[in-house]
Parts: structure tokens; C-alpha cells; sequence
């Protein structure tokens, strides 16, 4: 396990006045390098050569390091580079997506902001739900397995594959049937069947608010909202029923979008308890607690309830619609202000307070 110790040598070794900030190139790249550079720092995206080319189109990258596969960051090659620029690490969903957490909270030996720790309790189900019933925050009913289920329910994997192989359910018989389904379109594996997460679906609007926890000002700071883009879902309704009946659709909830949200005014009271909620059971769980931004996936129904499925314990793409437009930042802070621009400044913070440490782990 990489301790509080272990960054502290680390960190010792680094010239303070020459940090860089670096995260995989996927994701919320753009956004964390743009609000990097806007603060003055250099920047370090590790990427795979067929995704240069966004580095090289918006040249927020001060440096490329090209590997075959993201699993190349846990290997001392990688690393030693990343600690020579000294780097350190914003992770994303990609870090969850491709990367083992339990390696990752033992075997990477670059400084990361956020708590490394936390991203555990984001790639498992049965921790995040632990941690929302900490928090008091009401989520929907978990069936334990495919014979439970007795309603309309979302089976999902574990992790930021972004609704890749999602799909829906209202009995044992079409789980069984809509899972080969999914396998035999290549969105699932056999194996998914012992890791697969089935949830009660709520109807409602999904709504995905973005918070910023900061350890240097001791407040959790409301940022914005999306809501997702996804196909095939979103598509359907371009189709008339008939044919829906037809074609015997069976709909996938892939990310291919995130589209910004202003919230009615009155749903914004409860929404900000929630992040304060999160961050206090987050203390409980893995001190600090949660370190920079993260994300609550919620719906809300049409009484205003508002019950959360999902956390994501670090920055998530929907941010990437705020890139200097989010109107919630903008009350606090005025133009410019973004959840990447805003990492920078906490990590700027840091070091003219002396306090960096407590904002790496």
C-alpha cells in the first residue's frame, strides 16, 4: 500500500517550482490540460499513438508519452519518467475503466490528486452502495441476482465502461435471455454474468450533479450538471412504435455525449446537502475523504424525489461541457472557472500554503 509516507519521499525529490500535471489521454484530458495550462503549470499526457492526434490538434500537452496499453502506467518505465517531469496525477474515469485499483493503490508510485483509495470504493457496486447509505442518500432496491428480480431493472457492470452493455430487465427469464443477447453482440463476456450489478430502474430524469472537494478552503463546492447522450436509447424514439415492436429492439445505454443542465432552483437545496453528505461519509471510509471533484449519477422523479445509483469519486466527462461556461461555477467564481481550471487552482493553493501532502495520496 503506497502510504502518506511514501508521497512525502516522493514529493521531497520533486522541484515544487517546475510540477506538472499529467493524466491518461482519454476522457477529460482537454479539460484537465486546458485549466492546467491556464494556471501555468506544464502538462504530461500518457496516450496510445492512435489517440495522439487530439494531443497534437489541441496542443494543451507539453509532453506525449506513447504506450501500447494504459496498463503501461503501472510499470516502472512510465513512472520513473513521470516523477523525473514531476508529475502528478489527475485521475479519471479511464484510470477506473483500464486500470486494477488494487495495483494501482499499491503499485503506482506517482503522486496522485484525489484520493487513490476512494477509487476502490467507486469499481466496486456493493462499496458505493455502502457508501450512499452512509451518506443517508436514498438509492434504488439492488437485487442480489437475476432470480430476484420482480420489476423493471438496469443490469450493469462495475467500473467507467460508459453504459457499454447495459441493458434492461423485468424478469429472470429476460435477463437470461437479453444477457446472451448482449454477448452475442460482443457487449458482454460469459464471465460478466459473476460481476454484473442489477438495480431497480426508477423512471424519472437522470441528472448528474458535479461537486468540488476542497481540503485547502474546507467546503465542498457545487459546480454543474449534465445529463447524458446515449445510444441507442436516445435514438429510439426517432422510431415509431410499430416498428420499435418490428425490429424487437433490445437498446443499449452507451455514452456518446454529455449535454450541459441549469436545475429549477428549488431541487438545488437538497443536491448541495448531498455533496456535503458524500464527503463526510467519504471521511469516514478512507481519510480526507474525497480530495478535488466528483460526481453523484442520480435521478429524479416526477414528485422531485431524487434517488443516486452511482459515484464517481474523481473528475467525470460531463465536466467537459462546463469548460468555461458553467453557470453554477460562474456564480461563485465569474468566467473562466471549470472543474480542470479548478484542480489547478487547488493544487496552486496548496503549494503557496505549504500543504501540499495533504492534497495527494
Amino acid at each position: 500500500m503506497i502510504t502518506r509516507g511514501d508521497i512525502a519521499e516522493i514529493i521531497s525529490e520533486y522541484d515544487l517550482e517546475k510540477l506538472a500535471i499529467g493524466t491518461i489521454g482519454s476522457h477529460s484530458a482537454l479539460n484537465i490540460f486546458k485549466g492546467a495550462k491556464e494556471e501555468g503549470f506544464k502538462t504530461v499526457c500518457v496516450c496510445k499513438e492512435s489517440d495522439a492526434i487530439v494531443y497534437k490538434k489541441f496542443p494543451l500537452a507539453d509532453e506525449l508519452l506513447i504506450v501500447e496499453d494504459f496498463s503501461e502506467l503501472m510499470g516502472d518505465r512510465i513512472q520513473e519518467r513521470l516523477r523525473e517531469l514531476n508529475t502528478i496525477l489527475v485521475p479519471h474515469g479511464s484510470f477506473t475503466a483500464y486500470l486494477d485499483m488494487r495495483q494501482l493503490a499499491e503499485g503506482l508510485r506517482v503522486p496522485i490528486f484525489g484520493n487513490r483509495h476512494l477509487l476502490r470504493w467507486e469499481a466496486s457496486r456493493e462499496g458505493q452502495e455502502e457508501w450512499l447509505r452512509r451518506a443517508g442518500l436514498k438509492i434504488p432496491r439492488a437485487f442480489k441476482g437475476p432470480e430476484e428480480i420482480d420489476r423493471l431493472a438496469i443490469a450493469k457492470l462495475p467500473g467507467a465502461r460508459g453504459g457499454r452493455g447495459y441493458f434492461l430487465a423485468n424478469s429472470p427469464e429476460s435477463f437470461r435471455s437479453k444477457f446472451s443477447e448482449m454477448v452475442a453482440r460482443g457487449l458482454l463476456r460469459e464471465d460478466d454474468a459473476e460481476r454484473i450489478h442489477i438495480q431497480e430502474y426508477i423512471l424519472g430524469v437522470n441528472v448528474y450533479p458535479h461537486y468540488f472537494s476542497s481540503i485547502i478552503r474546507g467546503d465542498v463546492e457545487f459546480f454543474g450538471v449534465d445529463k447524458r447522450y446515449e445510444s441507442a436509447v436516445d435514438a429510439m424514439g426517432r422510431i415509431p412504435a410499430d416498428d420499435q415492436l418490428w425490429m424487437r429492439i433490445s437498446p443499449t445505454y452507451t455514452i456518446v455525449g454529455n449535454i450541459p443542465l441549469t436545475l429549477r432552483e428549488s431541487i438545488l437545496p437538497e443536491l448541495i446537502r448531498m455533496g456535503d453528505d458524500v464527503q463526510r461519509a467519504a471521511e469516514e471510509l478512507a481519510p480526507p475523504g474525497i480530495i478535488g471533484p466528483f460526481c453523484l449519477e442520480t435521478i429524479i422523479t416526477d414528485d422531485l424525489e431524487i434517488f443516486t445509483f452511482e459515484i464517481s469519486a474523481r473528475i467525470v466527462a460531463g465536466t467537459n461541457v462546463e469548460i468555461g461556461t458553467s453557470p453554477y461555477a460562474y456564480l461563485r467564481y465569474g468566467g473562466g472557472m471549470y472543474t480542470g481550471r479548478r484542480i489547478a487552482v487547488e493544487i496552486k493553493d496548496a503549494l503557496r500554503h505549504g500543504r501540499v501532502l495533504e492534497i495527494l495520496t
